[in-house]
């Protein structure tokens, strides 16, 4: 008999099926789990919220300029339709965004025609579809109408561009001036005597004055339908959405001056203001006017 030891055959680590299933599932299972997850993760974060299947349309619409309280030149000359267009219109009317029939394109523009100039101004001033209202913009209604003209005509139209109001004190100063011409002089003798009467009266208490409303009063308000519902109204974007209290909580605990900075200056999809051409206080009050609504 050989003093030779036995040696045993050589075997891998894997001796039955249990410990097969388990080196199947730890070498090809748990990694493609890693991987999804790990593309998931880097994914997650350019992800449009709810609400953002147009983005184009809702920056269209974020872009759109709103009316701002100012003192304005009431004599300036009005503005002709094509500068109200590259001023104004040009935004979403010369490349077709959110559906605005471009400039030119008679196919687009030839049922809005058949509606009639007037129909056009009207959906023009009062706002329609993803465009908004216009009036009270940079442009006055006049100008607005002007701009609707151009754009019509370029694509076929005849209409007319509307031509500057009257004014009506110009015509009653001259209708008076032309009367004050006629009257006879030989009136002067008994005005005379009017006049010693009325300086022996007692001169009547003057008006009171009536208060000044300040430029800021309804600002919020008028900004944030003009502007920032267009988001915030149904939460485009990731904006919480008007009136949600939940959304708004924690934005609050910033103040409403820590809110008015972010608004001012942008953040994430929102761009600095809103888009618009607001001023720091009309900003501060649009966000006093949501944030009050989330209280």
């Amino acid at each position: 008999m050989s003093d030779t030891p036995h040696e045993e055959a050589h075997t891998g680590p894997i001796k039955n099926p249990k410990q097969l299933l388990l080196t199947v599932f730890f070498s090809f299972v748990v990694p493609i789990f890693a991987i999804i997850g790990l593309v998931m993760y880097v994914t997650s974060g350019t992800k449009p919220a709810d609400g953002a299947a147009n983005p184009e349309r809702a920056l269209a619409e974020r872009i759109q300029k709103v009316g701002m309280v100012e003192v304005r030149d009431a004599n300036r000359p009005l503005r002709p339709g094509e500068e109200v267009f590259k001023g104004q219109c040009a935004a979403c009317h010369a490349t077709g965004a959110a559906g605005a029939p471009k400039l030119g394109d008679a196919a687009a523009w030839g049922p809005r025609i058949k509606t009639g100039f007037e129909a056009l101004v009207h959906s023009a001033l009062a706002g329609k579809g993803a465009m908004a209202p216009q009036g009270g913009g940079d442009f006055n209604d006049t100008e607005i109408a002007r701009g609707v003209a151009y754009m019509a005509n370029a694509a076929g139209a005849k209409f007319e561009e509307p031509a500057a109001p009257a004014a009506a004190g110009a015509s009653g100063a001259a209708t008076g001036a032309s009367d004050a011409a006629a009257a006879p002089t030989a009136a002067a003798a008994p005005a005379s005597a009017a006049q010693a009467t009325a300086a022996a009266a007692p001169a009547p208490a003057a008006a009171p004055a009536t208060p000044t409303t300040t430029a800021a009063a309804g600002a919020g308000e008028a900004l944030y339908k003009q502007a920032c519902q267009v988001c915030h109204a149904a939460g485009i974007a990731g904006a919480p959405k008007f009136g949600d209290k939940a959304a708004w909580a924690e934005r609050l605990k910033d103040g409403i001056d820590g809110m008015t900075r972010i608004a001012i200056a942008g953040k994430g999809a929102m761009p600095p203001r809103g888009g618009t051409q607001a001023s720091d206080a009309d900003i501060h009050a649009a966000v006093e006017f949501m944030a009050n609504a989330a209280k």
